[in-house]
């Protein structure tokens, strides 16, 4: 039985394809077989193997908040003790 294969081209950050190589390896697979196994899910369930969620207003308010420390290079505590006040002040 002859098949006919293409070759299909990811752009992908260096460390993240070093981090997922060695990942797979370590489960017995190369990149290339996993992928082979994403598109065979992909096609055999109609559907991403995996769930996506659009995030709902809390999420979001907390990813707006991450991305303006990120931006802004501060933390919003000064210490691990100001942290763990505020977690035990706002777990309730």
């Amino acid at each position: 039985m002859s098949t006919s294969t293409r070759m299909l081209h990811v752009r992908v950050d260096n460390k993240i394809k070093t981090l997922a190589t060695q990942t797979l390896a370590a489960m017995g697979l190369s990149v290339s077989e996993a992928v082979r196994l994403f598109l065979h899910r992909v096609v055999d369930d109609q559907s991403l193997p995996f769930e996506l969620k659009v995030p709902n207003t809390k999420t979001r308010a907390a990813i707006a908040e991450a991305e303006k420390i990120v931006q802004s290079h501060h933390a919003r505590f000064n210490t691990a003790k100001e942290l763990f006040a505020d977690l035990e002040k706002n777990s309730h």
